[in-house]
């Protein structure tokens, strides 16, 4: 079997470790894993993603962290919103991880579950959907994500993103512009952009 962090079922050994990282104020506790995404910290990428979503001005709704991995986006948002932030990844040993996150650290308002991009959702519309995509898995997965986006977002909803400059974010711009009409780069730091769209009312 191929084994990549966007894998459906990981079968190489378990390598478990835990840590410690304060995102948004509060000290999580994680555990971590063997073929997961970013396994030994947390990613400089979601880590600016994270320090650049504004929830304040959302309309009422849940989130969505698609790809979701072991969890540091979605249950730090869900930490910080107070909202309900559905979690989804096609990785069934970094969900389990997840779902393990969530509980060590009494975060609740998450949903947690297997889903390939948006096919297997709990919701019809989101306030804010959020993904440091698997830019490994290729193009064609990016821009799906990207594009099927605006049809489950309230009016006034976001779609934020983060990429690197040199693993395609003005390509994605691009099609995030061509999809919602706007695609703002909210932040630049190392070379990680965080691009979002609002879709308009």
């Amino acid at each position: 079997m191929t084994n990549h962090y966007y894998s459906k079922s990981p079968d190489t050994a378990h390598e478990y470790a835990h840590w410690d990282f304060e995102l948004k104020g509060k000290l999580f506790h994680f555990t971590t894993d063997s073929n997961v995404f970013s396994k030994g910290t947390i990613d400089f990428g979601s880590r600016v993603l994270i320090d650049a979503f504004d929830a304040t001005d959302l309309p009422e709704g849940p989130l969505l962290d698609l790809g979701c991995g072991y969890g540091p986006i979605g249950l730090s948002l869900a930490y910080d919103t107070k909202r309900v932030v559905e979690m989804v990844d096609v990785n069934e040993r970094a969900l389990e991880l997840a779902q393990t996150n969530a509980k060590q650290n009494k975060i609740e308002n998450v949903e947690i579950h297997a889903s390939y991009i948006y096919e297997t959702l709990n919701h019809s519309a989101y306030a804010g959907i959020l993904s440091n995509p698997p830019i490994r898995a290729g193009k064609q997965v990016v821009h799906e994500i990207l594009v099927n986006a605006a049809d489950l977002l309230l009016p006034g909803g976001t779609l934020t993103i983060v990429i690197q400059k040199k693993q395609g974010a003005p390509s994605a711009q691009k099609k995030m512009l061509e999809t919602f009409g706007n695609a703002e780069i909210i932040l630049k730091d190392r070379g990680y952009y965080i691009i979002q769209s609002v879709k308009e009312a």
